[in-house]
């Protein structure tokens, strides 16, 4: 046989049960190694490439034949047809089976901040009031633009920067941005990861370090419930808690303020080692890897939140809590601020313009079907933050009885809930040891998950754009892995100084709080109203053979983009400076200006690769370069590499009468 075996030569699903060989003539340069079951070696002539595919366990019986080899067809969609020049392009990895890909979906999107973001804000934003609108934009916002991001990784196979580049090379930037925004995101949340091993390996000590006011790094003004370490009665408004003092003064070390950076913290380094070796183990292998590694981390997180609420619930006090937690405050409505934290909420739940989502489903078989996905990726999400805030609630009840202070005077949002609060109400519980354990083996386990989800955005989109460079210098995907840890660890280190905390909050706020939405905005322009909401559509039905319904198109087309434009508009309206420890230390001027030049690192890309997309783009003049860049390069099938329609499709409508492309259809109609 003197063709590259492809999927019109096979049929449908198709798979190779004995090993066979075929001879090509492609320039050796161009045929590329593949993963999985694909391999490749050199014959005599250096321009003779023999193509061996592996006999597979899971090969389905049907059969057909192939000069006098036996094939058997498993999966057409895994084949990545050959370009034009005639030179195959390359193979891309699939998920072994769709439970992997909604299991990392799940572990992305249920993560730190359901445990300690959604309870507060829902603390603040009227209690059980708010709820109303969480699910009122969970369903117009959170649910539609979770299925766009899914589609249009699915259909381009392709990670944030080269997707979005497929739907509008002029838009190309928010895809670089996201790049940038999670790159930035992964350098300090894997310092809460250390954070978490620092308190689960201090959770096997008896008694639990944070307990006492009897140790080195406490203060005079220290209080554990029973007593303060001084021989002076002092006013309750300078008492500092044990567990406060532990993370201040042990786990910290903190200096005075952001120009005072001390020295480095060598347990904290080491923890955050640890937590980087974890996450390359995650990864190092790619999808194969991490797809078998988010049965434990997505679904054990269940079990200890189901463990605290048993326990939280049984606490004395606990009712205090929930009371706080689900009383509703129903005049909270009628205020704009309400509305804008429920889309927040969900935007930040769920990982919108994260690129982390888009990563995954560039993954997925080209016929996945997407809106159960969507479904129970976002229902999973919404009911582990009501689960979650029972589980904090009910705790932070029986904290505020134990001390004789109100829920009002213990709530607290973000690290100090999880490293403060938590700790203090863990160690008057029976057994403190082991719900400490629990608590924070579960904290590692929500963190890790999102953490190498947001590392595998960066790795997606670097093989993506430089593919062969990286097959060609590196050779293994083992090697880019560890290149991609070691910088982003690196880059990790001033937020384990002494003054880390200072950078840390800094980097949060403005890595993340202020680009988001700006680069949400641009994305949903780009991929509704530029390239087309319809015509996304029409991906759909190339994919799967059914169109969205009427309802998830009109949320892509007006009311996602005007309720992502009104938040924007809002949270700038709304800015105020960060400040740390409920504003008692005001950050200096110059580590703003320093706040503003990392968010400048994601927002500027927008524009720069715009004008960067114009100024290559083919045309006499600017208006002619412009349409150009703005115009979507997308004109054959990223299935097939059957030419589209003017309807963009291959596979279904008129395009289903070209008799070029029945294979195809046979392809994407049997599962």
């Amino acid at each position: 046989m003197s063709e590259l075996i492809d999927k019109e030569q096979c049929g449908s699903n198709y798979e190779v049960n004995e090993l066979f060989e075929t001879t090509t003539n492609y320039d050796e340069s161009s045929l590329q190694n593949t993963t999985g079951d694909h391999t490749t070696q050199t014959g005599g002539d250096k321009n003779t490439k023999t193509v061996l595919l592996s006999q597979t366990a899971d090969a389905l019986n049907h059969t057909n034949k192939m000069g006098n080899k036996k094939v058997v067809c498993e999966d057409p969609l895994m084949v990545s047809p050959s370009t034009k020049d005639g030179k195959p392009s390359e193979i891309r990895e699939t998920w072994t089976n769709k439970v992997e890909f909604i299991l990392a979906c799940i572990g992305n999107v249920v993560g730190l901040g359901n445990m300690w973001r959604f309870p507060y804000l829902c603390y603040k934003s009227g209690g059980g009031a708010f709820l109303v609108p969480y699910f009122i934009m969970l369903i117009v916002c959170g649910i539609p633009l979770l299925y766009m991001e899914l589609a249009v990784g699915q259909y381009t196979r392709q990670g944030p920067i080269g997707a979005m580049h497929k739907i509008s090379p002029f838009f190309k930037g928010t895809g670089l941005a996201t790049v940038v925004m999670s790159f930035l995101l992964s350098t300090y949340y894997n310092v809460i990861i250390a954070w978490a091993l620092y308190y689960l390996i201090n959770s096997f000590m008896d008694p639990l370090p944070w307990e006492s006011c009897n140790n080195d790094w406490n203060s005079e003004q220290c209080w554990n419930g029973s007593k303060i370490n001084s021989s002076q009665v002092t006013e309750e408004k300078n008492q500092i808690s044990a567990p406060q003092e532990f993370y201040d003064n042990r786990l910290l070390q903190m200096t005075s303020g952001i120009d005072n950076f001390g020295t480095m913290r060598w347990e904290l380094l080491a923890c955050l080692a640890v937590a980087w070796v974890l996450v390359y183990f995650c990864l190092w292998k790619g999808i194969k890897s991490s797809g078998k590694v988010v049965y434990v981390t997505a679904t054990l997180p269940y079990l200890f939140i189901g463990a605290f609420i048993v326990r939280a619930l049984t606490l004395p006090g606990s009712e205090l809590g929930l009371l706080y937690f689900f009383s509703p405050k129903w005049e909270t409505l009628l205020e704009a601020k309400v509305w804008v934290n429920a889309a927040a909420q969900n935007f930040n739940s769920i990982g919108i313009a994260f690129g982390s989502l888009m990563a995954f489903s560039s993954y997925n078989r080209f016929d996945n079907r997407l809106m159960r996905d969507t479904l129970i990726i976002s229902i999973t999400d919404a009911v582990t933050c009501i689960l979650a805030g029972i589980c904090v609630f009910g705790t932070l009840g029986n904290l505020a009885y134990e001390q004789g202070k109100t829920v009002d005077e213990v709530v607290s949002s973000g690290p100090g809930l999880v490293f403060v609060a938590y700790p203090a109400a863990l160690s008057k519980m029976p057994f403190p040891q082991v719900w400490s354990v629990i608590f924070f083996a579960m904290l590692l386990c929500l963190g890790i998950d999102s953490q190498f989800a947001t590392v595998e955005v960066i790795i997606t989109s670097i093989k993506d754009a430089y593919g062969r460079w990286i097959r060609l210098h590196l050779k293994r995907h083992e090697i880019l892995v560890l290149l991609v840890c070691f910088v982003s660890f690196i880059c990790g280190l001033p937020n384990v100084m002494q003054g880390g905390i200072y950078f840390f909050t800094l980097i949060d706020y403005y890595a993340a709080a202020i680009s988001l939405m700006y680069i949400a905005f641009f994305e949903v322009i780009a991929i509704v109203w530029v390239y087309g909401a319809n015509r996304l559509a029409r991906n759909v039905r190339d994919m799967t053979g059914e169109l969205p319904n009427f309802y998830i198109r009109g949320c892509w087309m007006v009311a996602a983009p005007c309720l992502i434009m009104a938040i924007w508009i809002f949270s700038l309206a709304d800015y105020e400076a960060p400040t740390y420890n409920k504003g008692q230390y005001i950050f200096p001027g110059w580590s703003i200006g320093m706040g503003w030049a990392i968010s400048s690192l994601s927002l500027l890309a927008i524009p720069i690769l715009a004008v960067i997309a114009v100024v290559k783009a083919k045309g006499n003049n600017i208006i002619q370069k412009f349409k150009s860049a703005v115009r979507s390069p997308i004109r054959e099938c990223p299935c097939c590499g059957k030419t589209l329609n003017k309807q963009h499709e291959a596979h279904h409508g008129t395009a289903a009468n070209n008799a070029d492309n029945e294979i195809c259809m046979e392809q994407l109609t049997s599962d």
